[in-house]
């Protein structure tokens, strides 16, 4: 059951905080301020299950150690919205050192966490990452502007900081004056829920939440740096997904005649966000978007185009390109297989009037999209 911060539960919570101590138990958690919650590293505090995480003592403080199994260390009794999270982090191997927060579930939930094997490499542009679950896919390879350069350490506590406010959160990473990752939009479907730890060989301590205290950051989303950008292609009809089996591609996967349209809009920085559309791929499947290009004469135009995994493209229904965008394999796009207007861009012959741009997208691996910006050569 979920316990909301308000100034009823804090009274309770402080009078049964009283009751423990009379009885002489360990309390839980502790209240050294109004509406600032320090968790202890204990068994009644935490739902652990026994291969994802085990409670300890690092550097003579109780601690919670990562061990890699499927799941997440989750606070009990919990339910945060707004507000600031800190916690110290130590890597001790190689992997991800994870905080979920608004958990609505292990589907839903907000997520932030460090690349450790980058640790004490400054120079690392991914070495901190922000990404939403949405329909229990991590949106890691979707969102490449989520992540970022931190200087943190092995052997050594490392402090972290999330400041939450609506719609924006700013990260800390051991210097609490300047943010290591400024998120003006979290990008998930749930809007409060439990905090929760995870990875492997990864160690969490001294975790204190503020609930409602957001140091003045605003709940408004902050700016879309497209947005006043005409290039970008954002209103686009899609077709329901087609299981592909084996089969690279086929003739068969064409959109027929008799093919049922929906409409789609774009998302922030011109992404069309088709996880949250349909889900995960647990097999890999093809849809297919379509978009009406207008132009006062005939011309060719420069298609730039972000995607994951694979696209084929079709302009007035003669093919023009197709390409893939597999991460960790040779045909990987830059940035390191993300999804990114840097993957690709290639001539698109226009003729005068409406223009009918038709592109399959197919996938099997984390988050499927397209972002498409139509440029002047």
């Amino acid at each position: 059951m979920y316990k909301t911060f308000t100034l009823l539960s804090l009274l309770l919570f402080s009078i049964h905080l009283m009751a423990q101590q009379k009885d002489g138990k360990r309390p839980g958690k502790s209240m050294s301020t109004p509406a600032t919650i320090t968790v202890a590293m204990t068994a009644d505090n935490w739902d652990i299950a026994p291969t994802v995480a085990e409670l300890t003592t690092w550097r003579s403080v109780p601690a919670l150690k990562g061990l890699g199994g499927k799941g997440s260390a989750v606070l009990k009794d919990v339910d945060f919205t707004d507000g600031t999270i800190e916690y110290d982090m130590e890597p001790v191997e190689n992997g991800f050192a994870t905080i979920f927060f608004r958990q609505a579930s292990p589907e839903e939930r907000e997520c932030f966490y460090f690349r450790t094997y980058v640790a004490g490499n400054d120079a690392a542009i991914d070495a901190i990452q922000y990404a939403p679950y949405i329909a229990s896919v991590n949106m890691w390879d979707m969102l490449p502007y989520y992540q970022g350069n931190a200087s943190f350490q092995r052997e050594k506590w490392n402090h972290v900081k999330l400041v939450i406010s609506g719609k924006q959160m700013w990260v800390y990473v051991n210097d609490m004056s300047r943010p290591a990752l400024k998120v003006p939009h979290l990008e998930g479907n749930s809007t409060h829920g439990s905090i929760s730890f995870e990875g492997k060989g990864a160690i969490f301590s001294n975790l204190v939440i503020k609930p409602g205290q957001t140091e003045g950051l605003s709940p408004l989303e902050g700016p879309d740096p497209t947005d006043n950008d005409p290039r970008y292609l954002r209103e686009w009809k899609v077709s329901q997904p087609v299981d592909t089996k084996d089969v690279d591609f086929s003739n068969s996967f064409m959109p027929g005649k008799d093919a049922a349209w929906e409409g789609i809009w774009a998302e922030r920085r011109g992404l069309v966000d088709l996880t949250r559309k349909f889900g995960p791929s647990r097999e890999r499947r093809i849809v297919w978007l379509k978009a009406n290009i207008h132009t006062m004469k005939e011309q060719s135009r420069k298609l730039n185009l972000g995607f994951s995994d694979e696209v084929w493209v079709f302009i007035n229904g003669k093919y023009v390109y197709v390409d893939k965008n597999l991460y960790g394999q040779p045909l990987s796009k830059f940035p390191d297989g993300r999804c990114s207007i840097e993957n690709s861009s290639f001539s698109v012959p226009l003729k005068e009037g409406d223009n009918e741009l038709l592109i399959g997208v197919a996938n099997s691996f984390f988050g499927w999209g397209i972002v498409a910006r139509l440029d002047e050569y």
